[in-house]
């Protein structure tokens, strides 16, 4: 079904504009310079947390409680993030999710460095990091296509997933691992409010086109989120999307998490190092992905690319159950990742290009509640089902069930209409002749 208006795109140059053309927009430009800093000092603080909350504690029941800390609060602020989003200035919310960070951050650094710091300060600040989290990421998700045209959506995306893998996983947690040795865990925590700072300065630079601002409207938030919701509800596309992720994440995310470390530690009794080789060759995948994706352009058959790339994936979990040396678990990384991240950028594309921008936000925050909503899930049957079956068993029939459950989504019909569809603006105008 090649529409005329594809062609145009196409011409336009989804495949011609090149990774980097995004950054030739100024609001766009200071927003991702600030998100690179800010995800940098985010590497070096999921380091230097696991070493302090060690230090503070020596069994990992507490870094438990501070995993969970973390995420909770993110999951239940996710909604709320979302409807925020559509309903005040996207800028505004990211500046006050920075803001709070900043000073949830900066109390840790502060405690740290006075040997004032105890367990349940670190859950408290960590809660409200968690909470700014969820604030933060729907509206990032949602301001991309107030900021960028149309036919560049692509490419930003492609830009995201390629600095994330980068600073989250590589170099992040390098610097945090050299500042935690050479000056403790309260360095790492300095670095990182400061790399708040510096995105909130990013973001007060900005000059976006101003959105009319629904806030003075009538409607309630539990109008929002209804709304929100029978969108959602509406479209197979995204439901069936929404519903698959979960499942497999409740599946795959807390086996890969938890028995990856283990594997590597007991059963291939390798060392630290060589834990750090198998996550970098994910990450290293993922960029070269990003960097092919935006190079090239989106593949026309948007949603049955996304399901594929993502069945794949998940199947490739088994793979850590199978592999026996460090090398293979560097393969089934790799191939995880690669597949992951390709399947990532071309779903947030299609969400931007089919979903109106004003409910773009509580469309993004239902796709991260649904999806991380069952991870406490997962990781708490890790620890048991693993006692049953084996770290091994349990990760091969991770893999194995979690392909089937996203394959069969894609069975539905539903699901590939969106392929078929002209965008959202053409839509609009449409439904604006109708009215």
């Amino acid at each position: 079904m090649h529409h005329s208006h594809e062609g145009l795109e196409r011409a336009g140059g989804v495949a011609r504009a090149g990774l980097l053309t995004p950054l030739r927009e100024r609001n766009f430009r200071l927003m991702w310079a600030g998100m690179c800093v800010s995800l940098l000092g985010d590497g070096a603080f999921i380091v230097a947390l696991a070493w302090q909350v060690y230090q503070l504690s020596d069994g990992p029941t507490a870094m438990g409680m501070v995993g969970i800390a973390m995420t909770v609060p993110t999951i239940v602020f996710l909604l709320v993030g979302g409807i925020a989003s559509d309903r005040f200035e996207r800028r505004h919310l990211m500046l006050a999710a920075d803001l709070a960070r900043l000073l949830a951050v900066g109390a840790l650094a502060f405690l740290s460095v006075t040997g004032a710091l105890a367990v349940w300060h670190v859950i408290v600040l960590v809660a409200i990091y968690g909470a700014g989290q969820a604030f933060f990421a729907p509206a990032f998700d949602a301001i991309v296509p107030d900021l960028l045209p149309k036919h560049l959506l692509a490419q930003a995306n492609a830009l995201d997933q390629l600095v994330r893998p980068i600073a989250l996983r590589m170099v992040g947690p390098a610097i945090g691992g050299v500042l935690v040795g050479a000056l403790g865990a309260g360095a790492a925590f300095t670095l990182d409010a400061a790399s708040f700072a510096l995105s909130a300065g990013a973001l007060l630079l900005m000059r976006p086109p101003t959105r009319t601002s629904r806030a003075s409207q009538a409607s309630s938030m539990v109008a929002d989120l209804r709304d929100g919701w029978r969108f959602v509800r509406d479209r197979q596309w995204l439901w069936v999307t929404f519903g698959t992720a979960a499942v497999a994440y409740l599946l795959f995310m807390g086996p890969v998490e938890v028995l990856v470390p283990y594997l590597v530690k007991n059963e291939l009794e390798a060392t630290a190092r060589d834990l750090g080789l198998i996550f970098a060759a994910g990450g290293l995948a993922s960029i070269i992905t990003a960097i092919a994706l935006g190079q090239r352009g989106l593949p026309r058959r948007s949603m049955t690319f996304v399901y594929i790339a993502w069945t794949v994936a998940t199947l490739a979990v088994a793979g850590y159950g199978l592999g026996t040396t460090v090398w293979q678990l560097m393969v089934a990384s790799a191939l995880f990742n690669a597949l992951e991240t390709a399947g990532t950028i071309v779903w947030i594309t299609a969400k931007q290009r089919h979903v109106p921008s004003h409910m773009l936000g509580r469309v993004s925050s239902l796709d991260w509640l649904i999806s991380i909503g069952l991870l406490p899930l997962s990781f708490a049957l890790t620890g048991p089902v693993s006692e049953a079956l084996g770290a091994r068993a349990t990760l091969v029939g991770a893999g194995i069930l979690g392909a089937l459950v996203t394959l069969a989504g894609l069975l539905v019909r539903g699901v590939r209409v969106v392929e078929e569809r002209p965008s959202v603006a053409t839509q609009a105008a449409a439904e604006a002749a109708a009215a």
